[in-house]
């Protein structure tokens, strides 16, 4: 159920300021104040800042260009930023790993413009309540209207739901075919086939 998307134009795409609907908490909202305003600087948005105990204890920031691009050279660049200005504030009372990296095929999707980009494609919703007896959707993405997301639901159903962006938990495109094909596509056209 893939649809063809137009390119984003100045007066109707993202910005690096858009806002990014999913919040972090606690100790990773602490980390997001330090590394946004450092994001935004070089060029880059915030996509997740995520601490986990895999492998002790590691901190993902994930970033992303505004076209959704972020290649090894722009993660290394992050990272020496971030690094620096972590060090200084020292959130993190642990010792731990910085992981910086690109939001991958199966993204998160924390934007409106997000949804916007890859409508036709199937995506994960999880939300922070139950809503019509289900707190989990899985769909193709069809619209994005005044903050409504507007779903296809995959299964027997074939349903629709129309879910408020304000009680989306957690969003992520699901990895299929023709995601990775057209991850691929956009990779190319943007010139970003990493060293």
């Amino acid at each position: 159920m893939k649809t063809e998307t137009g390119t984003d134009t100045p007066e109707s795409g993202p910005d690096l300021t858009e806002p990014r609907f999913v919040q972090e908490m606690g100790l990773e909202a602490r980390v997001v104040n330090i590394v946004e305003p450092i994001l935004l600087e070089l060029g880059f948005r915030l996509v997740r800042v995520q601490l986990s105990q895999r492998e002790g204890a590691t901190l993902q920031i994930m970033a992303e260009r505004l076209d959704g691009s972020m290649s090894v050279s722009d993660c290394a660049l992050a990272s020496r930023a971030i690094s620096a200005a972590l060090d200084v504030d020292d959130p993190v009372d642990t010792a731990y790993n910085l992981e910086m990296s690109s939001p991958g095929i199966d993204r998160p999707l924390v934007r409106l413009s997000d949804f916007e980009r890859w409508r036709g494609y199937e995506c994960r919703v999880e939300l922070e309540q139950m809503m019509d007896g289900r707190k989990r959707y899985r769909g193709f993405i069809e619209s994005i209207e005044d903050e409504i997301l507007n779903l296809a639901i995959t299964g027997a159903e074939k349903n629709r739901v129309a879910v408020p962006v304000s009680a989306i938990a957690e969003a992520k495109l699901m990895l299929t075919d023709d995601l990775i094909e057209e991850s691929l596509r956009r990779s190319k056209q943007s010139g970003i086939a990493d060293q």
